[in-house]
């Protein structure tokens, strides 16, 4: 599957048909110009023989007048200096030739009509009538070829030809210079929409493409058979908490490139998410030439992996589905292949399982939570963690981003990812967004009674909530009942949700923006967002995927600059979200980022602890302000600015 080459071709092949149409297009320009010239030279040596056939009518009228050949003769003889003139002679008004002049071994030139004109590929014939004191005594004949015509069109093709080719050789290396410009702003488009900027390897967005190519191929051959590998590394978080993300992006890299190198030409891998790799095995003959695989794969993360001066051992749960043998559809089968990779993860981890028909407890696991979250969205039972956003220079809190968590009684806290996930399978997102908003601004309302004002309240929306007609109305109605400014809340979309319907979001978000509420585009970079699309949106604000971030430094500082010209050249402000050292947030303020949000400043807090986070910066600012204040008062003082007052 290689995306670049296929671009590669599309561009030169574009390149060539650029150039034969711009030939093709002068050459149609030539030819009509050619056209008019010919018939513009043309009749200007016509209109100039019919001036000399006239001229020399009036010096032939006492010639034909007494039939003096001897002179008619001498006259025409006159004529010799005209270059384009092949013959002429005098006719009596019977038609019988008085005089000739003929040029070289030219044809005879026979009787016309008194007034005539006769043209032909190579010259011009004209006859004009001699009259003498009102009275036609003979007329004029002569012949013109047309080799000055077409020495004049050929000039004028040479110049045409040399002038185009001069302007394709001056625009040639313009325009490869600009396609080559172009190639490297598509070859980085495809990167981000294709590429895992930490790994280096192809993400989700090329794993469900390959999947739509392969079902295509496996369909057209039935015969074939393939295999789906799905990994997740053990025990990962571990190594983000205890080493840094900085390392465990690492780790990825090398785990990625290990993978890859056990891989065949004819095999992919993919990494679909934080600790999450795909592979797809084609063509296979066995279920054992797919274990035989995944046991190279657990053999290789035997050997240590290598994160700066330490050493530290990984390992891998692995789950397999095989086609068609375990599904005929590559969405089931990819399901399947994440059950059997959980079952290897309950059964130890560090192992590999094959696809079973009993490996339903995923399954019902999820069920159970379906069932469970309506439950808990109608009693309250989730609850919002707030993590804050702060001006990058200062660390002034300028907004909080509100996230859902639910501590199941049973399975225990269960992440945003999966509730959300469940929740758009089951139709429960539109409710639960519906919770969150009513509880976030609830609690804006809470911070603004206790001195906490002019924070800004963000929220994810999902594609399900903008489909919901009622939405718009029911924000403004809970802002209205809470007291709420709708500046001051945001609403965060993903760029998945522009691609779905993109009319009507497009509305959907005008909307929102009409009534106040401030938009941004969550996880901007990892979709398929153009310079040109982002131009039509009602948004103010764009949030650069933390993924980038944490490939800083390294390759996320090319990727975080580019998004923030871009934001700030379209007027929209940037926050960085997954900040986790100072370096990170040095970079930033530098690159001219807006807002930071990540663990380096807070990690997401319950509603308490934000609430004593936030008194706490209020209270600080005042005390740096009321200290700067007397500290500038002191200066003025000691400057004798300021009078000092004499005691009674």
């Amino acid at each position: 599957m290689n995306l670049r080459k296929g671009n590669t071709r599309i561009g030169r092949t574009a390149v060539i048909a650029n150039f034969a149409t711009v030939i093709a297009a002068l050459a149609v320009a030539g030819a009509l110009l050619l056209t008019l010239q010919f018939f513009s030279i043309r009749r200007e040596l016509i209109e100039d023989m019919r001036a000399q056939a006239h001229v020399l009518g009036l010096n032939s009228a006492a010639v034909l007048m007494f039939e003096d050949a001897d002179a008619g003769t001498e006259t025409l003889n006159a004529l010799r200096p005209l270059p384009d003139l092949e013959a002429a002679a005098l006719f009596t008004n019977d038609g019988q030739r008085l005089a000739e002049y003929r040029r070289g071994d030219q044809r005879a030139l026979r009787a016309l009509p008194r007034t005539g004109y006769q043209g032909g590929f190579n010259g011009f014939v004209i006859a004009d009538p001699v009259v003498l004191e009102g009275r036609t005594v003979g007329h004029v004949v002569m012949r013109s070829s047309y080799d000055r015509l077409y020495r004049g069109l050929l000039a004028f093709a040479g110049l045409f030809v040399l002038a185009g080719a001069g302007a394709l050789a001056i625009s040639y290396p313009l325009v490869q210079r600009m396609r080559r410009e172009v190639r490297t702003a598509e070859a980085r488009l495809d990167e981000l929409a294709h590429f895992d900027p930490v790994t280096g390897q192809l993400n989700r967005n090329a794993f469900n493409e390959h999947l739509r190519l392969m079902a295509k191929r496996l369909h057209d051959e039935p015969e074939a058979r393939m295999a789906l590998l799905m990994l997740d590394l053990d025990n990962f978080k571990a190594v983000n908490d205890t080493l840094g993300h900085h390392f465990g992006d690492d780790l990825l890299k090398q785990v990625a490139q290990r993978l890859f190198d056990m891989l065949r030409r004819s095999d992919a891998i993919f990494r679909i998410g934080g600790d999450e790799f795909a592979i797809t095995l084609f063509p296979v003959s066995s279920s054992m030439e797919v274990l035989a695989v995944a046991e190279r794969i657990l053999a290789a993360f035997r050997q240590p992996f290598q994160l700066g001066s330490q050493e530290i051992h990984a390992s891998v749960s692995c789950g397999i589905g095989m086609y068609p043998d375990d599904a005929r559809d590559l969405k089931v089968l990819t399901s399947n292949a994440d059950a059997a990779m959980y079952r290897a993860k309950r059964n130890g981890k560090n192992s590999f399982e094959l696809f079973r028909g009993e490996m339903n407890d995923e399954m019902q696991r999820r069920h159970r939570i379906q069932i469970d979250l309506r439950k808990a969205i109608e009693q309250n039972e989730l609850r919002l963690h707030y993590q804050p956003q702060a001006e990058p220079h200062s660390l002034h809190v300028v907004g909080v981003e509100a996230l859902v968590r639910w501590p199941h009684p049973e399975l225990g806290w269960v992440p945003a990812s999966e509730i959300v996930s469940i929740a758009e399978e089951s139709g429960l997102i539109v409710p639960l967004g519906r919770w969150v908003i009513r509880r976030a601004a609830r609690q804006a309302q809470l911070w603004r009674e206790q001195g906490i004002g002019g924070l800004r309240m963000a929220v994810n929306v999902s594609a399900r909530q903008a489909r919901d007609e009622d939405f718009v109305d029911f924000i403004a109605t809970t802002l209205e009942r809470t007291g709420g400014s709708p500046e001051q809340l945001e609403l965060e979309i993903t760029e998945s949700l522009l691609f779905d319907d993109t009319d009507r979001n497009i509305r959907f978000m005008r909307r929102i923006r009409d009534k106040g509420i401030r938009l941004a585009i969550d996880d901007f970079g990892t979709g398929y967002s153009s310079l040109a699309y982002l131009q039509r949106l009602p948004i103010g604000k764009l949030k650069i995927d933390m993924s980038f971030v944490r490939a800083i430094p390294g390759d996320g500082e090319a990727i975080t600059t580019a998004i923030l010209a871009m934001a700030h050249s379209l007027g929209l402000s940037v926050v960085a979200e997954g900040v986790e050292n100072e370096y990170q947030l040095d970079f930033l303020r530098r690159a001219g980022c807006d807002v930071v949000q990540g663990h380096l400043l807070s990690k997401p807090l319950v509603s308490e602890e934000m609430t004593a986070f936030l008194l706490a910066r209020v209270e600080a600012e005042a005390a740096d302000a009321n200290h700067a204040s007397t500290r500038a008062r002191q200066r003025r003082l000691d400057n004798g600015l300021v009078p000092v007052p004499h005691k009674a």
